[in-house]
């Protein structure tokens, strides 16, 4: 297998690093923005900065190490109150594939790697990043020296099945020959409402690649599921938004400013407590899946990484609060204060006041909120009962 066969949709290897500066510093899009952070340096000065900054940066783990990590411990120091990762199932040691919910574009795995990195795991991760999110070039040029691969989206059936073959090898080698962590979403895009199900589909493309039978090729890639919790989602006002256009127009679709907006407000907007959690990985359990007819193993595999997915979540007062209001009970009234209400109730009212839309249905808006906030609940119940 040669590094060469996944050229199109691999992270930048060592040795392209300087190439892949120079294709941003030369990048008007790219540009524009950097003058939005300090528009007082004029370009030619500002080039020089960055190149000076990024002395001794030869690989994507070394922007990681000298750019990354202190931007994420920014964002979190600035627009959290505070994170925590529990790593108790798996090594430090190790390097796995972790399949997780996914709740923000950009900060599920940035934050990941810093938490890995904090822990003193030997790497981050590799990123599985749709194709669909790399608006502009320099935003393909910069999430490949971040360590990110290319999802590709939006394929005719003959042009996927091909894409997806490629993209399981890939992750593949990189677990088995390159080492690396990987982090890919339990499903295509995030999960509106914050009921988090694993897609057979994602399964199903990861035993693409390998060799063997099916559970032989997923045992190689040493799959974790990974639990991510935030207690506040920023974006959950426009994900209500989302739910109404296409409510009120079936034909509705996101563009890419949407996309854009999404991955800012994921980042500047207030996140609370952020806390991640391993389970235990798929290979401690896989093999007695063995005798199962292959049309039932992604589904009974699927069906246990959700129930440790579930079973894992922290929950915060909001989310017990939102359960109690939803269903009109007060059966977790003892997990959560009448501040604690006062302070939530505040929070729905601020987001559903951000929502832009001509004709807004409040009521409506605001059960959507509450119902993504009490999803986790019904699913940890549910999981916790199986």
């Amino acid at each position: 297998m040669d590094l060469h066969e996944f050229d199109e949709i691999r992270p930048y290897e060592e040795g392209e690093m300087k190439e892949a500066l120079d294709q941003l510093l030369n990048d008007r899009h790219f540009n524009k923005v950097m003058q939005g952070f300090a528009p007082w340096l004029p370009k030619g000065l500002r080039n020089g900065f960055f190149k000076m900054m990024f002395i001794g940066v030869k690989t994507p783990l070394d922007f990681q190490l000298r750019f990354m990590k202190h931007i994420v411990r920014y964002v979190l120091k600035k627009h959290a109150r505070g994170h925590s990762f529990r790593y108790d199932t798996i090594s430090n040691r190790g390097n796995y594939l972790f399949v997780s919910n996914h709740r923000d574009i950009v900060l599920d795995s940035a934050i990941l790697d810093l938490m890995l990195h904090e822990a003193g795991f030997p790497t981050t991760c590799e990123i599985a990043i749709g194709d669909n999110l790399l608006i502009y070039p320099w935003i393909k040029t910069l999430v490949r020296m971040n360590k990110a691969f290319t999802v590709r989206r939006s394929l005719k059936a003959k042009e996927m099945m091909e894409s997806s073959i490629l993209m399981s090898r890939y992750m593949h080698y990189s677990i088995t020959r390159k080492k690396e962590n990987i982090w890919i979403a339990q499903r295509e895009g995030r999960a509106k409402d914050s009921s988090d199900q694993t897609q057979e589909s994602v399964l199903k493309m990861l035993a693409l690649g390998g060799e063997g039978t099916i559970v032989e090729r997923l045992k190689e890639l040493n799959i974790v599921p990974l639990t991510l919790s935030y207690e506040y989602d920023p974006c959950d006002y426009l994900k209500a938004k989302e739910f109404q256009q296409k409510r009120d127009d079936p034909s509705w679709k996101k563009n890419k400013q949407d996309d854009l907006d999404n991955m800012k407000i994921g980042i500047f907007g207030y996140k609370g407590h952020v806390h991640f959690r391993t389970g235990t990985p798929v290979n401690e359990w896989i093999d007695e899946l063995k005798d199962v007819p292959k049309t039932d193993v992604f589904r009974e595999i699927a069906m246990r990484m959700d129930k440790s997915i579930h079973s894992n979540y922290m929950l915060y007062p909001g989310n017990y609060i939102a359960y109690d209001e939803l269903n009109k009970t007060k059966t977790f009234q003892r997990r959560y204060s009448q501040h604690d209400k006062k302070v939530f109730e505040e929070y729905l009212r601020g987001q559903i006041a951000k929502i832009d839309l001509p004709n807004p249905d409040e009521a409506f808006l605001r059960e959507r909120i509450l119902t993504m906030y009490a999803n986790p609940v019904v699913n940890k119940i549910r999981a916790q009962e199986l």
